[in-house]
C-alpha cells in the first residue's frame, strides 16, 4: 500500500520534467514532491523525504511569485 506513493510520485515527477516548465510544471512537481514526502516518511528514509520537502517548498515559492506577478500586471 506505501509504494502507491512512490508510484504516484514518479509518475507525477515524470509527467512533470516533459512540460515546458511553468505553472503546470510546477504544479505537478509539488504533487509528486508532496507524495514522495510521505512515501520517505512511510518507509523511514529521511534523505527522500527532507529533499523533496525542500523541493516542494521551491515549487511553492514559484508558484506564489507567479500569482504575484499576474496578480500586480493585472492591476
Amino acid at each position: 500500500m506505501v509504494e502507491i506513493f512512490g508510484y504516484m510520485a514518479s509518475i507525477l515527477v515524470a509527467i512533470s520534467i516533459t512540460i515546458k516548465g511553468g505553472f503546470y510544471f510546477r504544479i505537478l512537481n509539488l504533487a509528486g514532491s508532496i507524495c514522495f514526502v510521505i512515501y520517505g516518511l512511510f518507509i523511514g528514509s529521511f534523505p527522500v523525504a527532507i529533499i523533496n520537502l525542500y523541493g516542494a517548498g521551491i515549487n511553492i515559492f514559484y508558484i506564489y511569485r507567479e500569482k504575484l506577478m499576474k496578480k500586480s500586471q493585472g492591476n
